[in-house]
């Protein structure tokens, strides 16, 4: 009996890998930046399935075709799936896999690091001593905000942005505020945590930490309207997906004081295109109050792993008519593609 063949889109941990190669025959795009999109269309030809990351988009219904009747499953190697068409796929009757909950904890480290560097001027200060800059101790410079017993404002009380309140409740001592298109009870209950409004959450704030899918309601929900609702003093935190801000907005905010500071684990577009003048990212790395990471949040070695060793468990499920261990479009399953 033949083998399923499949495409894994980047290297991934060998652990993941070797279960994989178990199973199926794999071709792995091992260089160090994606697929161009015509070789990627000439590597899915003929698969059975597919593990991608969210650099490998749009993933739609034409793409699927290319690879053709047989494909079964799509496995992302991520959280979100704005790269592919969800629709498409379970009408194609692909099944479609991610890997949440093993980045949480992580992700949630790097949203309150991106926090306490924007909010303290870390980078800042570490620029000016790298760049031979600091010259004495000085009262007046590198001046940042404080912390304690603050407000934080959630946007998105999921897994990650309960994490990320738990640590400002539990370590600072701060309030939380927090917006969502459902309440937690369990933030209520643990954290004293209080559910309101949008522009109610923007004007209490002391610190803003995005955590909501990035979809047609939230993409550039912050923009230039939206930073002016902040407070002067308010710290920007973007953990999430890019588009959620308005790159060019932001700029402005950060230029003209609208909002003290931005850290930003995405950026959009992203990558930026370097010197390009009309990315407005190239004017935002410039400003000593952005702290910009490129999307590590999840690059921690116990997250990492999980999220390859879940993936790969989706693409072998797929690829063998079990459920998914995690599974985007379950209402697929009576009509699977086998």
């Amino acid at each position: 009996m033949s083998r399923p063949k499949v495409f894994v889109s980047r290297l991934i941990s060998e652990v993941a890998l070797s279960k994989v190669r178990a199973v199926c025959d794999v071709e792995i795009w091992t260089e160090p930046l994606p697929p161009p999109r015509d070789v990627f269309l000439r590597k899915i030809e003929g698969k059975d399935g597919l593990l991608t990351l969210v650099t490998e988009s749009p993933i739609d219904g034409t793409v699927m075709d290319a690879a053709g009747p047989q494909l079964k499953v799509i496995s992302n190697f991520a959280v979100g799936c704005n790269n592919i068409n969800i629709q498409d796929a379970t009408s194609r009757g692909i099944c479609v896999g991610n890997t949440p909950g093993v980045l949480t904890e992580a992700t949630a480290d790097m949203a309150f690091g991106l926090l306490i560097s924007s909010a303290r001027c870390i980078l800042n200060g570490a620029d000016d001593v790298r760049n031979g800059r600091w010259k004495t101790w000085e009262p007046l410079r590198y001046i940042g905000q404080d912390l304690i017993g603050k407000t934080i404002g959630i946007v998105g009380m999921g897994r990650i942005g309960y994490a990320v309140a738990r640590r400002c409740r539990g370590g600072w001592n701060m309030e939380v505020l927090y917006s969502d298109i459902v309440s937690s009870e369990y933030a209520e209950k643990e954290l004293g945590a209080r559910r309101v409004d949008f522009d109610t959450l923007l004007g209490a704030s002391d610190f803003v930490s995005v955590h909501a899918d990035l979809n047609a309601q939230t993409k550039g929900m912050f923009n230039l309207a939206t930073f002016k609702k902040m407070k002067n003093t308010a710290v920007f935190v973007n953990a999430a997906r890019g588009p959620i801000h308005v790159t060019a907005d932001l700029v402005t905010a950060l230029k003209e004081g609208i909002i003290f500071a931005a850290g930003l684990d995405v950026t959009d577009p992203e990558p930026p295109r370097y010197g390009d003048a009309s990315d407005a990212t190239n004017e935002l790395m410039k400003l000593p109050n952005a702290v910009i990471v490129p999307h590590i949040a999840s690059a921690s070695v116990n997250s990492r792993n999980g999220m390859a060793d879940i993936a790969a468990d989706n693409l072998i499920a797929g690829l063998t008519d079990e459920p998914l261990r995690c599974w985007v479009n379950p209402e697929v399953a009576s009509r699977r593609r086998r």
